[in-house]
């Protein structure tokens, strides 16, 4: 850190950079993947590609419910839209009454458990993104720890650029590699630095209570519960009288909700007590309907359908990271606005990829022999940057192998992520890190490539019937799979055999140049 301001700047940004580049490389490309999380999980479910939500499917979900648990403490229902076609539910049981929870799926149209395989979908690479499926608080720690990183690094790589107009055009393809990934690096850092800001900020909002409790633990105590009742609308629900009494019909109150927010959609019913006296009914707003989503919510009397309490998601504080949240989940977005984030994600996995692969090339050209240092860095670039993406295309490949009815599946899918994720870790120790390079681009190159073939030779929700009904959703899995291991495929060339074509011609003994 001795020198210039400029001069520790650049120290900071390159080391800083290296030390959280590979886990924020993997939060960068799972997070990307969250924008089209419902559309994975239809595709990871190709048993239900086609179906569509219903407007009664609070009414059956509630009908189906009070057949299957009638003695439970709670129900949560949340109603399909578009993108995600089936009712989820959530049952908490009593105290004393085993299992304590337990999560259906429903048909909207009829309340039927979904008859489709078991997958966990879109929604491992979701939670994946923010916790590393890390038990505890520590994996969400560590994100946070790499998001302000993150905002260090865009800092000072703002600061180390003085002439970052200059740089983003300039482009030395014919100079020389080191050049090369710099260039590439800067040119992405720069294109979408208002995502890269906006992304890494309201990124911790979500977390903020876990990393900042102090004004939490300040204003409320040792009263959690108040917290949540005045912030996030989720009340104490009342103790059960031990009194039955019917629910009321729930049609009526989501037609008041309805009223009340100008149109807005109800999301989520919290059904507390059902078949008590003492049963209560909240219906919160849906937050694809709106940027800042803070909480909106009406509580009703579960057996006579009055208004107990009203939620308007009022105040400023609540508001302002109402907001943050609502911009860095983007929910609201329609299609095209979901797939200019998409490529703002990719732009911005790729900016931290370029970033690293030019701290090993910088190095090892300054060393001149790779060190046990430099081969190490370099192997965790490779089990990065080729082996995540190796690992999601193993993710895909389970859900299409493993027998459909088989119990647990969800849960060896997983495993069959994480086991190619280690193999593709330690393969460079066993045949070295530049052969490793080749080899593991080559495997992802064909699991990606090969995707959308497996996927027409195990269902029935491949190209051909997608495109035909318009399902563009999950008809953009597959032509994703394709653009990934076209890329795959071009990076395997320029590895394998790139640098022989481009010497076609060249005078023998005429120096090669190497990509």
């Amino acid at each position: 850190m001795n020198g210039s301001f400029r001069l520790s700047m650049t120290w900071l940004h390159n080391w800083g950079g290296l030390v959280v580049g590979w886990l924020l490389f993997c939060v960068f490309l799972t997070g990307t993947t969250a924008y089209a999380r419902h559309e994975i999980t239809r595709w990871m479910q190709p048993e239900r590609v086609e179906a569509t939500d219903s407007p009664n499917a609070a009414t059956t979900a509630i009908a189906t419910l009070s057949r299957e648990a009638p003695q439970a403490r709670r129900w949560l229902i949340m109603l399909p839209d578009q993108r995600e076609t089936a009712t989820q539910v959530y049952v908490y049981n009593r105290p004393g009454v085993q299992p304590g929870f337990r999560r259906l799926a429903l048909e909207p149209a009829d309340g039927r458990p979904v008859q489709a395989r078991a997958t966990f979908g879109g929604d491992f690479l979701y939670y994946f993104h923010f916790d590393l499926r890390i038990p505890g608080p520590a994996g969400r720690y560590l994100v946070g720890i790499a998001g302000v990183a993150l905002l260090v690094a865009l800092i000072t790589g703002f600061v180390i650029h003085r002439r970052v107009f200059w740089d983003f055009f300039t482009f030395r393809p014919g100079r020389s590699r080191t050049r090369l990934w710099m260039d590439v690096h800067n040119a992405l850092g720069i294109l979408v630095l208002p995502y890269h800001a906006l992304i890494t900020v309201t990124g911790l909002v979500p977390l903020m209570l876990l990393y900042l409790p102090w004004g939490l633990q300040a204003a409320f105590g040792d009263r959690p519960a108040d917290f949540n009742t005045a912030v996030y609308a989720e009340p104490v629900p009342p103790p059960a009288s031990n009194r039955e009494a019917p629910l009321t019909d729930i049609e009526p109150l989501l037609a008041e909700a309805i009223r009340r927010w100008d149109g807005g959609r109800p999301g989520r019913v919290v059904v507390d007590n059902p078949g008590d006296a003492a049963a209560t009914i909240l219906i919160k707003r849906t937050d694809s309907d709106r940027v800042v989503i803070t909480p909106e919510a009406i509580l009703f009397n579960g057996t006579t359908g009055a208004v107990l309490k009203v939620w308007n998601g009022t105040g400023g504080a609540a508001a302002t990271r109402a907001g943050a949240y609502g911009l860095h989940m983007m929910r609201f977005a329609d299609t095209p606005l979901r797939l200019a984030m998409i490529l703002c994600g990719l732009a911005g996995t790729a900016m931290i990829g370029t970033g690293q692969v030019y701290w090993i090339i910088k190095r090892r050209k300054r060393e001149g022999a790779a060190s046990f240092g430099l081969r190490l860095a370099d192997g965790a670039n490779l089990a990065v940057m080729v082996g995540l993406p190796i690992a999601i295309a193993v993710y895909f490949w389970a859900n299409r192998l493993l027998p459909a009815g088989l119990a647990g599946r969800e849960t060896l899918e997983v495993l069959a992520f994480f086991a190619a994720w280690l193999l593709a870790a330690l393969h460079p120790a066993l045949h070295g890190v530049n052969r490793a390079w080749g080899e593991q681009l080559a495997v992802a190159a064909l699991l990606w490539t090969a995707l959308p073939l497996l996927n027409a030779l195990t269902s029935q929700a491949h190209l051909g019937v997608t495109l035909a009904h318009g399902l563009w959703g999950v008809a953009g899995i597959d032509l994703t799979a394709l653009a990934t291991g076209g890329l795959f495929a071009l990076l395997t060339w320029r590895r394998f055999g790139g640098a022989q074509y481009r010497n076609i011609g060249k005078p023998r003994g005429a120096p090669a140049r190497h990509g």
